[in-house]
């Protein structure tokens, strides 16, 4: 979310220097001055008394000194770039970006201006924050110039990545030249470049963010997944094999190893890495969860449940583990916990279509005709049919002596299996020649 910081200005005009985000960045500048107000100034007298009021979060007595200057001067582009920041403090967002436009107009020249318009319109989806975002990155800032155009630039790339990617990309560069220290602009651009598809250039910018700072855990995840993404799978589990060993007592940088082993199906490391996690963190829930998951692709059912039921007692309100436990059960032919395992999962998250799935499966074993029926009709209004879902219903219907509805779905069954589903198109075929009028 891009945003102005409330706490940054820079006086006599008080020219913030922005926090494009939370996530981006967290620094402010010094509040400085830079000439004496005259005293024989009304106007400037008048501003120094506005941006004491500020500084005192006075708004009110602030936007009246402001407003009586706008009305005597109104091309004095600091009262109305105060009047601004003072409207953004209070969350008036069209009056600030209003005042913040007639700053501009006044002065066009001024870099906090431009940038804080251009923030103030990108935060409220304007189609015209790249034109003032773009002037800043021409301008010089107060104070800080490096910092303050390479947030610019920052800021601008932002607003380009859905209209112009590879100007942002571009953006994102220039951001990263003027802070060369800084591996945010490498991290942004990542994770540009992953959403375009080209996962080699952007594993090449979480590695230069890495470099930058090794101990960023959001460097090490960009690194680790766009690498799993490039499909350099050794390479990966060798860096992190390294730098766990280096460093044993990180648990994310473990934690990532054995996600890793758990995507190339080597599921027993897995659960030795796993299993070191949590002896040395008993409440790591990431942990329990890929142990869990490691156990079930192992087929160690009773322990994948034993697993999922300990987490459940800390999230039971969690509905995708009550889902996997459900499938766990399933893989054991306990349906009816199954069954009661998804209807939880579906009960707290009534959206949960894969759930109904699973949920229509365990039915039709319980005999539970009715509820499967309505679970592949709930999943098939959710996600797009499958053919498996017509042979659940052509069933069930079959076992209500609906012979009608059960030749519907069994045929329509048929039409899709297209062959991959031999055993059921098998089942299918016999039933049809045994419900249907013969000719």
């Amino acid at each position: 979310m891009l945003s102005v910081n409330n706490k940054s200005r820079m006086l006599p005009i008080a020219c913030m220097t922005v926090v494009l985000s939370a996530h981006l960045y967290a620094q402010t500048t010094q509040t400085v001055r830079h000439y004496k107000v005259a005293e024989e100034d009304p106007v400037a007298a008048d501003l120094a008394k506005a941006e004491s009021a500020i500084e005192k979060k006075d708004y009110a007595a602030a936007e009246s000194l402001l407003t009586k200057i706008t009305i005597t001067d109104p091309k004095n582009y600091a009262a109305w770039f105060d009047l601004g920041f003072i409207y953004h403090a209070q969350d008036k967002t069209q009056d600030s970006i209003a005042a913040y436009r007639k700053s501009v107009e006044a002065k066009p020249d001024v870099f906090e201006s431009n940038l804080n318009l251009g923030l103030m319109l990108a935060k409220n989806h304007q189609s015209d924050a790249a034109q003032y975002l773009r002037a800043a990155t021409t301008l010089k800032p107060t104070a800080n110039v490096d910092e303050g155009r390479a947030r610019a630039w920052l800021s601008l790339a932002h607003v380009l990545e859905t209209s112009d990617p590879k100007q942002a990309l571009d953006a994102y560069h220039q951001a990263a030249l003027l802070q060369p220290k800084d591996p945010e602009p490498h991290l942004s651009a990542a994770q540009l470049l992953e959403k375009t598809g080209d996962f080699p250039a952007a594993a090449k910018e979480c590695e230069q963010a890495l470099a930058l700072d090794p101990s960023s855990q959001d460097a090490l995840s960009c690194s680790v997944q766009t690498q799993v993404k490039a499909g350099n799978y050794a390479e990966v589990e060798q860096s992190l094999q390294k730098i766990a060993s280096a460093r044993p007592d990180d648990l994310p940088v473990r934690l990532h190893l054995a996600q890793l082993l758990l995507l190339q199906e080597k599921n027993a490391d897995a659960v030795s890495v796993l299993q070191e996690i949590i002896k040395l963190d008993p409440s790591s829930q990431s942990a329990q969860t890929n142990l869990a998951l490691a156990y079930f692709k192992l087929r160690k059912y009773p322990q994948a449940e034993a697993v999922y039921r300990e987490l459940l007692t800390k999230s039971s309100n969690d509905a995708d583990l009550h889902a996997r436990l459900g499938q766990v059960l399933l893989k054991q032919l306990k349906y009816a916990d199954a069954e009661k395992e998804f209807l939880n999962a579906v009960k707290l998250r009534p959206d949960f279509g894969e759930a109904y799935g699973d949920l229509a499966t365990a039915a039709v074993e319980n005999k539970d005709y009715e509820l499967a029926i309505r679970a592949v009709d709930a999943r098939d209004r959710l996600l797009p049919p499958l053919p498996v879902g017509y042979f659940l219903r052509a069933s069930a219907f079959d076992h209500l002596l609906d012979v009608k509805q059960a030749a519907a779905n069994y045929h329509r069954f048929l039409e899709l299996a297209n062959g991959q589903y031999p055993d059921q198109e098998w089942q299918a075929r016999h039933r049809l020649i045994a419900i249907e009028p013969k000719k």
